[in-house]
């Protein structure tokens, strides 16, 4: 489980493994996409771990790399470290894949204790707060500061380091105090894909930019001859919340969304999220948006729009390259755009999801370097380009940004500049550069939870939001307890 910084009181210790539990298995990835990984699924590593680590036989050592990811991705992640090991000598990068962060991290504190640590390790950005502050069972600091142990260097083993040429939405979001915890990899933000033929089909020629546009052109669609069930549909998860409350301007937790000091406030009864969950259940009673009757249900809103049930779904542009192809494959025209916003309340911006990289601590000197060159090797502008054109993650760093537009990809394909333009266009405040607070996961489950009640049940908005607040309150003054120095 994951351990936290020793409180002063036993009360606080008494709450450590509850909150862990809590904060860790409910959720996958802010940004996660429909091929993402289950937190409730197995804790066990993928079928190919063993192979992996069969590979290491000849003598050079082993600095493992840990992810999340079992399918196409982690096929990725392990040709990009074949590649490095065949400029290295005397050591070797290996991939392990688990099926979520939860089992993940769960293996990281046991290998740990066991001394036999992975080097690198994937987690993702609502669980910052939990990695910064995680101790293993000996009370050591779990993970080191990659800026702190990169150390200025312009290079490491010859290789240049990127991580000070990171585009800012995400250094924005993974700046803290003053530096980089870990190293950033898969970044995305939430986006909006239209069907442009059942769209068109519907007598509707614009792809709405606002909620009120939408609702106008979810209308229009809805009472055309062969209307769908449904005009648009999005998953109940926590991060779609946020991204609104961002476009208006909005904070998730008190001192800065957590950025000037420890967040120890929270605020789900704002007027931002009011606002956006009362439009949203209008939708909803209007019958232009249909929920799929499950938290979290990344897939029932993918397949909702391949399937052409909708034409409109919001969702994570890490999906970018899947949804366009779903189009190319069934004969529709997949267009990607801005997430719709209050036209009320236009003065926010979006924000990032996805996971960074993140260097355990007790490392041998020479292992950590080749981990840091790693790190830096992983996102290199030609790797980073490449993991976007796979993916639909945004592009790392301002190089490959370059490299992807002196090749005529955006051109080619401009569905894939959507989230990085839109994330650029973002003001940055404290509000797009995202909440950092304990217990942020669980929290995120209130908030599905008080969202399903008001879709389901047709509850007062505010009433129930509150009574979330009060809950999601409680959960961060126990870890704020736990943590307690």
């Amino acid at each position: 489980m994951l351990l936290l910084r020793r409180g002063r009181t036993a009360a606080a210790v008494s709450l450590g493994a509850a909150l862990v539990l809590t904060a860790c298995a409910a959720d996958a990835d802010e940004g996660a996409s429909a091929e993402d990984t289950d937190a409730t699924a197995q804790t066990e590593p993928d079928d190919d771990a063993d192979d992996t680590a069969e590979e290491v036989a000849d003598g050079n050592v082993d600095v493992p790399m840990w992810i999340a990811f079992t399918d196409y991705r982690l096929d990725w992640a392990r040709d990009v470290a074949a590649d490095f090991n065949d400029q290295i000598d005397g050591f070797e990068i290996t991939v392990q894949g688990y099926d979520n962060y939860e089992a993940l991290f769960d293996a990281t504190l046991l290998a740990v204790d066991q001394g036999s640590q992975p080097a690198i390790v994937q987690y993702f950005e609502a669980a910052t707060t939990e990695a910064r502050d995680a101790v293993s069972g000996s009370g050591a600091q779990l993970f080191a500061s990659v800026e702190e142990r990169i150390a200025g260097r312009d290079e490491i083993l010859g290789f240049p380091v990127v991580l000070d040429d990171v585009v800012d939405p995400v250094q924005s979001y993974f700046t803290i105090e003053g530096e980089f915890s870990s190293m950033p990899w898969n970044s995305s933000s939430a986006i909006m894909f239209t069907n442009r033929d059942m769209m068109e089909a519907g007598g509707v020629d614009e792809i709405p930019e606002t909620w009120q546009d939408l609702e106008a052109a979810c209308e229009t669609i809805m009472s055309a001859d062969g209307a769908p069930s449904a005009c648009i549909t999005w998953p109940n998860h926590g991060w779609f919340t946020e991204q609104s409350i961002a476009q208006q301007g909005g904070l998730l937790a008190n001192n800065d969304n957590g950025r000037s000091g420890r967040a120890d406030e929270v605020f789900l009864d704002s007027e931002e999220i009011i606002e956006y969950v009362s439009w949203w259940q209008s939708m909803e009673q209007a019958g232009l948006y249909t929920y799929t009757g499950t938290q979290r249900d990344w897939d029932g809103a993918y397949n909702a729009f391949a399937s052409q049930q909708v034409p409109f779904v919001i969702y994570s542009s890490s999906d970018t390259t899947a949804l366009t192809e779903e189009g190319e494959n069934g004969g529709f025209t997949v267009e990607a755009s801005f997430m719709p916003y209050n036209a009320d309340r236009p003065d926010g911006g979006n924000l990032i999801g996805g996971a960074t990289l993140w260097l355990t601590e007790g490392l041998d000197e020479d292992v950590e370097d080749v981990a840091l060159a790693f790190l830096n090797f992983f996102s290199s502008p030609e790797n980073a380009a490449d993991w976007h054109r796979v993916t639909g993650y945004i592009p790392i760093t301002n190089a490959s940004i370059e490299l992807l537009e002196s090749e005529g990809w955006f051109e080619e394909n401009p569905n894939s500049a959507v989230a990085s333009a839109q994330l650029a266009a973002a003001p940055e405040t404290p509000a797009t550069a995202g909440v950092l607070m304990g217990n942020f996961v669980a929290i995120r489950d209130v908030v599905t939870e008080a969202i399903e009640d008001i879709l389901v049940n047709d509850l007062d908005v505010a009433e129930r939001l509150a009574e979330a607040d009060t809950a999601a309150q409680q959960l961060l003054e126990e870890y704020n307890l736990l943590v307690a120095e």
